[in-house]
């Protein structure tokens, strides 16, 4: 059976952002691109998604949220030997280069390019 090289066989990816219609864009153009993304709009319903069994092959994490930030997500996650080991990429708005404190496997900002977005998780998946 062929299958072209951009359609990858059902990778399960978490978007975590509170900004519904980022959240909604991503997880469109992760759909259309043959991904098999779930959402969350905080680190609570993330969490509460990964201890409901769902196992994403990479989580693209926004740091500031209500209700559970990214930071405190990054923390209760990796103290959880059962998703310590998902890749996790942040997306922010912030300057800051975050991706060593939090040991995720990189880093986009906002307003964010779409295509190095694709990159990053055809790298996981």
């Amino acid at each position: 059976m062929f299958v072209h090289p951009r359609q990858p066989m059902a990778c399960p990816i978490l978007v975590v952002e509170d900004d519904p219609e980022l959240r909604e864009m991503m997880a469109t153009l992760l759909t259309v691109e043959g991904y098999e993304p779930k959402t969350a709009a905080n680190g609570r319903e993330a969490l509460d998604q990964l201890r409901g069994g769902f196992t994403p092959h990479v989580i693209l994490l926004d740091l500031m949220m209500p209700v559970m930030n990214g930071w405190q997500f990054r923390a209760e996650q990796q103290h959880d030997p059962q998703f310590a080991n998902i890749p996790v990429v942040i997306v922010t708005a912030l300057a800051v280069n975050h991706r060593q404190a939090l040991g995720a496997e990189a880093v986009l900002t906002k307003p964010l390019d779409f295509d190095r977005l694709l990159n990053v998780v055809r790298a996981h998946c």
